[in-house]
Parts: structure tokens; sequence; C-alpha cells
């Protein structure tokens, strides 16, 4: 299929490219971007006028459940949501049942998703033999397998030496190491920030500090190590100042941070009634932590956004606030409440946003994708940033509803998806 998508802004970071022009693909890459593109007559044509054309966008933080968790929701349904909200391409957890320890997960996965074809999708193997945090998985089988990253995500290594030998390990096959970063023993049987907000509502709290002393321990490691490392679903003011620390004495560090902690603090949960759709780990933090997330995106600390998409089932979270799972969806709100809150608040450039949520996550996971140069993938996110949405949690793609932002009323959406050369059509 030859496609031209014809009269959009391009905006690609990785080309510093800004401006309206043409893009030309065929046999799945781009072939040509220019102000004008002549063409034959078997060329099938998009008409963008009005609209912005970024590289394919990324999610690096999805959790598709399958295998083992079809209930919450599938592969298929994961990568309709990613398309659906804007992402051509997604990296997902390793906590699936079976653990994706082992290249015969691994290759399930990558069968799956290509036999869908709704959105690419990289799968992070497991740092941990079924995520028990004693014993190495098989990482190099992993990385020969496909793994992008290796991860115990919903479980962090608590264990040093195994931490150690990972980072070290890992950079035999130039993997991340990822690493969801919490002390279980300061965090305890806590289930929201703790905080004034906890103290009022009469609810165990996750103290900051249950993520600052992991990062500091981890940041100890990688200078020991020289491994590389990528700490998730960053929430903390001052976890955020030793990344800071570790960047300026060249570590190989990076970082991410959600949506709902740029946006949302620990008073949402009062605010919402307790409502568990604000229960999510790392929990909401204190608006001094939020602001700090913010300002990291603002300065660069912050290499890009994630929505750590944790889908689970109605009657899951349909329970007390202290019993219900940690967990919401963001796959299909991450783009317009990026565009809304942040470039239409004046918070980010569109430059910037497209770097976090593209051409960085390309970069630091080895992807493909993240640029629209001639002879790259030809995956593109069409964005129309005058479109008005109200979120509408039963109308998500997803199995999964639960998400804070429901009713939100925003401007700016994601409105097409090519993969490939062609339209994502759902």
């Amino acid at each position: 299929m030859t496609l031209l998508l014809r009269g959009a802004r391009v905006v690609d970071p990785s080309q510093d490219l800004d401006r309206i022009c043409d893009v030309l693909m065929a046999d799945g890459c781009v072939v040509e971007i220019a102000e004008s593109i002549d063409i034959g007559e078997d060329v099938e044509v998009l008409e963008l006028q009005g609209k912005i054309l970024t590289p394919g966008l990324i999610d690096v933080h999805v959790h598709l459940r399958e295998p083992g968790h079809e209930y919450k929701e599938t592969i298929r349904s994961g990568c309709r949501a990613a398309a659906a909200g804007g992402f051509t391409a997604v990296a997902c957890m390793a906590n699936t049942e079976p653990v994706n320890d082992n290249r015969s997960v691994t290759e399930h996965i990558l069968v799956t998703a290509q036999r869908h074809g709704f959105a690419r999708v990289y799968p992070i193997g497991a740092i941990s033999k079924g995520l028990r945090g004693e014993e190495l998985a098989e990482i190099g089988q992993l990385a020969d397998a496909g793994v992008v990253g290796i991860s115990d995500d919903g479980r962090p290594v608590e264990n040093a030496d195994l931490m150690r030998r990972a980072l070290a390990y890992a950079q035999h096959f130039d993997l991340p190491v990822i690493q969801h970063a919490q002390d279980l023993e300061l965090s305890g049987r806590g289930v929201m920030h703790e905080g004034a907000w906890s103290t009022r509502l009469g609810l165990p709290g996750i103290p900051g500090v249950a993520e600052d002393t992991m990062v500091a321990r981890d940041l100890l490691l990688v200078e020991l190590t020289g491994g590389r490392y990528h700490l998730q679903h960053l929430s903390t003011a001052r976890s955020l100042d030793l990344i800071r620390d570790a960047k300026a004495r060249g570590l190989a560090v990076t970082t991410e941070v959600t949506p709902h902690h740029l946006l949302l603090n620990d008073q949402a949960v009062s605010d919402s009634g307790m409502s568990t759709d604000t229960k999510m780990n790392p929990p909401l933090r204190s608006e001094a932590d939020r602001a700090a997330m913010i300002e990291g995106l603002v300065d660069g600390s912050i290499d890009l956004i994630a929505s750590d998409h944790a889908p689970h089932h109605v009657d899951e979270k349909d329970r007390q606030f202290s019993e219900a799972p940690f967990g919401i969806v963001g796959l299909e709100t991450t783009v317009s409440l990026c565009l809304d809150r942040l470039v239409g608040a004046e918070l980010l450039s569109l430059n910037r946003l497209v770097e976090l949520l593209s051409c960085r996550p390309a970069e630091i996971f080895g992807l493909p994708g993240g640029s629209l140069a001639p002879g790259r993938p030809a995956d593109a996110t069409v964005l129309d940033l005058e479109r008005e949405v109200v979120v509408d949690p039963a109308s998500f793609q997803s199995k999964s509803r639960s998400t804070p932002f429901g009713e939100w009323s925003l401007r700016g959406a994601a409105v097409q998806t090519i993969l490939g050369g062609r339209p994502v059509v759902l």
C-alpha cells in the first residue's frame, strides 16, 4: 500500500521539524517528506489539513494482562485501546500468568499482537523468575526472544544483590532494568499517600520515603555496576531530585511520569468520595509532589510520559477503598489530558509533548519508531487540537472502565493512527 498524508502540520522533534507538508509512505516505511509531493493514480490520499501529524506515539508502561487474566484485558482489547488513544506501540509488563520470564510467553505475546494488528507490542521480560525476587530470570533467552527491557513491575526488586546482578548482566544485552521503586516494609498496608488527607480519611498511608529509599539504593547500584536504569511512575519530589543528581553525575538513568501523578493529588481521594478509581500504586501524592512532577517535565529531568495502564474487572474495583486493587486505565485518556492540561495550559510545547510520548520512548527502549524520517517505520498519529471530548468510560475499547477522569471535558484528541502505512480501523 502507498499512502500520501497531505497538508498536515508535521511535528517531529527527531528531525527538528514543525511545518505543513506532505508525507509519503510505502511498503511500511516513510518514503518522503516535502512541501508538496506529486503522486500517481494508485496512491491512497488522506487529507489532513488543519490536523497535526506526529511520529506514532508510544506508551512504554502498559499491562495487557494476557496470558492469564483475560477477563481484565486481552492483547486485542488493549491494542484497540492503544489505537483509540493515539498510540501505535506499547510495551507490556511481565506480570502475567504465567509470568513473562521465559521465551514461550514472550513469543505468545508477539504472535498474538501481530495477528490482531491494531498496535505494535514490545514485551518487557521479568527480572526474576516468577517475579519472586529470588533468582534472575533467563535474561539472555528473553532478549533473544524479543523483550526490550526487564522489570518485575507490580512488585519492586527488594533484594539488593539481585538488583545489582540484574544491572550488571542486562548490559550484555543492552537492556534497561526497569524498577517499580517501593520499600514494602515502609509502605506496609497503606492504600493512599501518607499525609493530612490519609489522616482525615482514616486510611493507612504509603509515605513518599518508601519510594525515595528504594530509588536512592538503586542509584548507588547503578553507579557501582554502570548499568542502565529506568524508574517507573515517578511520584515524589525527593526521588526526582535523586534522579537529577544521578543524571548530573553521568549515570545511565531515565524516568517516566503518569498523567494522574501530573494532574491529581491525594485530595482527589477525598473529593471523589473515596472512589477506588483514585487508588493506584504509587498513590496520588501531595500537591507539592504533583507540582514537582510538572517542573521535572518542563526542565527536562523527566524523560517521558507513560500511562501505567492497569485494567481490572469492574467487580474487583467495586469494593471498599482498602480492599480494591491498585490500578487504573490510561491508554484512552493520556493524549487528551496532556493536550488540554499541559499543552493547552502552556506548560509544555507541542514539540516537547511529542518528544515525551514518541521520540524519547523509542530512543530509551531501542524501538524502531519515534521518527518520520525517510526509511523509518510508517507509524504516525494524527491529532486534532480543537477536538472537544468528554471522557466517557463506557465508550472505552479497553475492557476496564476505571479512571478518575470520567466526565472531564478536554480539548484536543488523537483522531487516527497509521500503522505500517495503513490507517487503523477499529
